[in-house]
This record gives C-alpha cells, sequence and structure tokens, in this order.
C-alpha cells in the first residue's frame, strides 16, 4: 500500500479572552434544589431575580472576570496624606478589579477616604470594545490572598467600565461614526444619481453599479432597523443541542461546556456529542469531561442529559449531524459547531422566534473568539460581525435568511428529520455535496417555511489565523454558496417581493464582480486612457460603509480593519470566483483530511511520483 504524505496544517498561537474560572463547572445552569441562585455572586446595582431573564443575562455579561496582568496606578488618601503606588491586575470585570500589592498598601486601601486608579485595558483582554485607558475612582470591597501567598485586593468601580466607556469615549466615536454613516452613503447616493445621468454611454456597467448600490445601502437600512425577539421566560420548548465532531481536540471540550452550562430549564435540555471517527485525541477528550461532570455534577442530572457517541468510521459532518438528530428527545435541535462555544444565555435566546408556528429554522450570532490573534482574524472578525448583525438581520426583517450558519443553528426536529434523506444524499452534478451543509438544510427549510435570525443568541467561535488555511475554507464556502444559490434562485421569487429582489440582486453582484473589476481597472485605463478614480473611490466608499458600522454598532478598535477586509477582498478573494465557477462540484474541504480530501491527496501524490519517475 502507498504511503500517504499527510500535510500538517499549522497554526499560530490564537489569543482569546481567559475567562476567571469559576470553582463550579456548571456556573449557569438553573439549579433545582434551591442550593444557589443563579445570580453572579458579585451582584451589580440594579440586579432583578432570577425571573428577570434579560436583566440576568446583561448583569452575567457586566460581572464576568477576565484573567490580566495590567500594570495599575494606584492613588489614594489615607489620614489626610496622598499616597501613589504601583499595582498588578490579575483579574478585571465591568463593576471591580483584583490587584495584588505590597501588605501594608492593601490595608491603607482598607481605609483610605478616596482611591484612584490609572491603566490601560489592552486589547483581547476583555471582549471588543472596552479596550481604552481607564481614569476612575474606586472603593475598597476585600482583602485575600491568592494561590501564591501575594496579598490581593479587591476594588470596585464607582461607575461601571460600560457607564466610563460610554461617557469618555463612545459619544464621541459614535457622533464620528454616525457622521462618516452619513456622508459615504450620501456620497454612493450622488455617484449612482451620476450613472443615471450617464447610463445611455455604459448601460452594463451602469445598471451594475446601480443594482450593486442598491443592494447594499438597502442590506444597511433594513439591518438597522432589525430588532430581536424579547425573551419570554415562559418559553422554554425542548432543545437537543448536537455537536459534530472531526479531529477538534483543542476545542471540543470548552465546546461541550458551553453547551451544557446553558441557563435553560434541566429537563428541557440535552447534549448529543458525535465524533466522527476523529484520529486525534477528540474521543479521548470528549469521554474525559463528560465523565469528569457525571461524577461531580450530579445535582445536573449529566447522565440523562449529555450523551457522546463515536461513529464507526469517518462519513462526514451532515451524517453526524443526522446520527444525533435521530437521538433528539426533544422538539428543537439544534447544530453547534466542535469549535465554536456558547453564550450562557445563547439557548434561552435562540429559541424565542420560534412563538412563531411558522419559524422553521433560526441563525444565532457568531463572533470570534481568537480575534486579536493577528490582522487575519482582526478582518474576519469585522466580517462576520457586518455579515450576521447587517446582512442576516436584514434578511431576518423579512423571515428569509438565506443560511442558518453552522456554529449556531436552531430548528424544528420534525423538519429536519422530514428533509434528512434528501439532505444527506444531495447530489449536484453528479457528485454527492459533502460540505455546506448548513445553506443546504436552510434551502429545505426556507422553502416552505420562514428562517429567522437573533442577535442576542451568541456563541464565539475559531477563524484561521493563516492565509493558507483561511484561503482554503473561503473557497469550501464560494462553492456552496454558488451551489446552494443556484438551488435557492429556484424558489426565492415566491418569497416576499423585496426580499426577493434584494436576493437575486445579491446572487448577481459578487458573480459578476470579477468582470466589472477586469474592467475597470484594466480594460478602461487602456484603451481610453482614463485613471479609475471614481471605481476606486467607489470601493473605498464600500470599505469605508463596513468600518463606520463596525464603530457605531461595537465600538470597537478594530473597525480599521473593515477598510483592509475589503481591499484583500478585491486584490485576493474576489478571484476565487472564477475558480468556483468551474469547481463548484469538488467535494474537499481544504481545511482537514476528509475522506474526499485524502482521496484528493492521493491522487496529487500519484501524480507527483509519475513526474519523478519520469
Amino acid at each position: 500500500m502507498e504511503k500517504l504524505i499527510h500535510p500538517e496544517i499549522k497554526r499560530e498561537e490564537d489569543v482569546l479572552l481567559v475567562a476567571k474560572p469559576d470553582r463550579r463547572l456548571l456556573s449557569k445552569v438553573p439549579d433545582q434544589e434551591g442550593v444557589r441562585s443563579n445570580v453572579d455572586r458579585r451582584r451589580v446595582k440594579g440586579d432583578a431575580g432570577d425571573d428577570d431573564i434579560a436583566t440576568l443575562s446583561e448583569n452575567e455579561k457586566t460581572g464576568r472576570r477576565y484573567v490580566v496582568a495590567y500594570d495599575v496606578s494606584v492613588r489614594y488618601e489615607v489620614a489626610g496624606k496622598q499616597v501613589k503606588c504601583l499595582a498588578k491586575a490579575v483579574d478585571i470585570s465591568s463593576t471591580g478589579i483584583l490587584l495584588t500589592l505590597p501588605p501594608e498598601v492593601a490595608q491603607d486601601l482598607s481605609q483610605a477616604e478616596k482611591i484612584n486608579l490609572k491603566f490601560n485595558i489592552t486589547p483581547g483582554s476583555m471582549p471588543e470594545g472596552y479596550e481604552m485607558k481607564v481614569d476612575m475612582d474606586a472603593k475598597y470591597i476585600r482583602l485575600g490572598r491568592d494561590a501564591d501567598g501575594n496579598t490581593t485586593c479587591g476594588l470596585e468601580f464607582l461607575e461601571t467600565l460600560a457607564q466610563y466607556a460610554t461617557k469618555k469615549k463612545n459619544v464621541y466615536m459614535l457622533s464620528v461614526a454616525a457622521l462618516f454613516l452619513f456622508l459615504i452613503s450620501a456620497c454612493i447616493l450622488l455617484m449612482r444619481a451620476e450613472s443615471v445621468l450617464y447610463f445611455k454611454f455604459n448601460k452594463v456597467l451602469y445598471t451594475y453599479s446601480i443594482i450593486a448600490a442598491t443592494f447594499l445601502l438597502t442590506r444597511y437600512l433594513f439591518g438597522a432597523w432589525y430588532r430581536p425577539v424579547p425573551i419570554d421566560k415562559d418559553f422554554t420548548p425542548g432543545v437537543t443541542i448536537i455537536v459534530p465532531c472531526f479531529n477538534e481536540e483543542p476545542w471540543i471540550q470548552r465546546t461541550i461546556a458551553g453547551c451544557i452550562n446553558q441557563d435553560y430549564p434541566l429537563d428541557k435540555l440535552e447534549v448529543i456529542v458525535v465524533d466522527d471517527c476523529s484520529n486525534d485525541r477528540s474521543y479521548e477528550k470528549i469521554k474525559e469531561l463528560v465523565e469528569e461532570l457525571k461524577s461531580k455534577e450530579k445535582r445536573f442530572h449529566i447522565e440523562g442529559r449529555l450523551h457522546y457517541i463515536r461513529q464507526e468510521r469517518n462519513v462526514g459532518k451532515r451524517d453526524a449531524l443526522a446520527k444525533g438528530a435521530r437521538l433528539a428527545k426533544h422538539e428543537l435541535v439544534v447544530f453547534v459547531d466542535s469549535d465554536s462555544f456558547l453564550d450562557p444565555f445563547a439557548i434561552r435566546n435562540l429559541v424565542q422566534p420560534f412563538k412563531d408556528t411558522r419559524m422553521g429554522g433560526v441563525s444565532g450570532r457568531t463572533d470570534v473568539a481568537n480575534t486579536y490573534t493577528n490582522a487575519l482574524t482582526k478582518m474576519q472578525a469585522v466580517r462576520y460581525y457586518i455579515a450576521f448583525r447587517i446582512m442576516k438581520a436584514a434578511e431576518s426583517y423579512f423571515d428569509a435568511v438565506t443560511c442558518l450558519s453552522g456554529p449556531l443553528s436552531c430548528y424544528r426536529k420534525e423538519l429536519v428529520l422530514k428533509y434528512m434523506d434528501a439532505w444527506l444524499n444531495q447530489k449536484f452534478l453528479g457528485q454527492k455535496a459533502t460540505f455546506g451543509d448548513d445553506r443546504s438544510m436552510t434551502n429545505f427549510i426556507l422553502r416552505e417555511h420562514r428562517t429567522g435570525y437573533q442577535d442576542t443568541a451568541i456563541c464565539n467561535t475559531i477563524v484561521p489565523n493563516t492565509h493558507h488555511i483561511f484561503l482554503r475554507q473561503q473557497m469550501r464556502w464560494k462553492r456552496s454558496w454558488l451551489r446552494e444559490s443556484l438551488i435557492a434562485a429556484m424558489f426565492m421569487w415566491k418569497k416576499e417581493p423585496f426580499m426577493s429582489l434584494s436576493f437575486y440582486m445579491g446572487l448577481l453582484v459578487p458573480i459578476l464582480a470579477p468582470v466589472i473589476v477586469l474592467y475597470n481597472l484594466l480594460y478602461i485605463p487602456l484603451t481610453h486612457r482614463v485613471f479609475p478614480f471614481t471605481f476606486i473611490f467607489g470601493i473605498f466608499l464600500m470599505a469605508s460603509l463596513m468600518s463606520m458600522a463596525q464603530l457605531f454598532l461595537r465600538k470597537s478598535s478594530t473597525w480599521l480593519f473593515g477598510v483592509w477586509f475589503c481591499v484583500y477582498y478585491e486584490a485576493v478573494l474576489l478571484w476565487q470566483m472564477p475558480i468556483a465557477w468551474f469547481t463548484f462540484w469538488k467535494t474537499t474541504w481544504g481545511t482537514r483530511m476528509t475522506p474526499a480530501d485524502i482521496v484528493e491527496l492521493f491522487k496529487k501524490n500519484r501524480r507527483k511520483q509519475k513526474r519523478a519517475q519520469t
């Protein structure tokens, strides 16, 4: 048997938020025995009882602590004397901070009349939007010691960091972002008015320009009008979370923990993990965590709520999801990727749109977990946020989301079972479809039912941090987008008229984009000796629109990478589309060694060997 060369997929070290671990493994699961409350131990002002789920969710985020290593300048007044010293922050939340400092300073702080703190919140140490310089007052809470015997002092901010950010930077940032959003939109409208005036000189080009601008601006407009379905604490339908896993050893335990550690009724939530015959230690990791939870968290009925299965051979993600769906005992099934981590209130929010009996599937919001690893991940973080908060939100306004994304999506189980055989055996141009499972299932559902988006149902996912893996992922996505968009085009005309028109515009624009770019950047300059200033300025406006929307909505320092993404798209990603036109029947993933990838690699090695022999 010939030896198969297995290429190692190398990644950089990912930069992730480090939340301070809770001594309880399942700190967010409702305790039916009433031993403890589900409210965070460090209660914040305005806390409501456990019945007010929306307030509880917001307060949990406010009190969530992160492990840090900031230098903090401390100034305090004690016995009429001003003292200044340097301390080290070890963890921080929006409401307070824990410092290590000399015992005598800690004792002084317990008696201080006034305490002032100065420090920098570095990008990646707290959620996006918190990175800033801080100069604020605090008050003493408690003394303690860490594991190394160092003296620690807990301080509470006199106002939360969210309030401080709003006062110190957000008002300015929001004003600037809003102004630029208005100016950019006005410029795009004026340029398209010019297209109408000069339409007779180049009907094809100006038609494309008008369509592209209309599609973009209307998506932003309806995305701005979108509002998530509010939480009804009494609406808790049964949910089964299904996690398909293939070679996700680094992340699978964190994924499972996030799925089971949900603020949701015990008898209404189960988790099924299906290992698709991984060839790393994923299955061992799954078994290890499940057995630990069973032994340490018996009061939460883990035995009957958390299950794991191992496929006898690798048959693909769709089969793994189908296996879990057949075993699911609840009315809703949630698909979660094995490298995605749920917010503790994700399921509570995700199910709310199903109060509409015509709703067939709902997508949650996916944020990037490793945003601050490098420029590539920052660029993807902006793209993800705009794709969900603007693009999916605009589609949800018409109950017609065209892709219920793999990291977090929910379906009615009866519909998944109804379409399962067709989904599992889907072929396109004679080839079995092995990826694009989320878009494919969405198409089956969307034909006869509504699909929505719930912005408050949040998960965080790991994105590629090297260009090699990223480009392979994007090529796979373009192939599945093209295949499923052509399928959706056969029935989208039956949907709400404006949504239908928007869909067909969104299909036409990226397919024709490579031709339009070549025409403007090569043909026009070479034949007419005219520099394509207007075209380049139009690209800059679209890039700025994305960046300003990121700044306005998320207040994050990553906003500038929206421009970088658009440049990267025009220079690199755009040219994957022509390749996808002629290869969208391919079944290889490119980012992991699925059976199709192994066969393709085997053929490639055979070709190399033949060339070497000749």
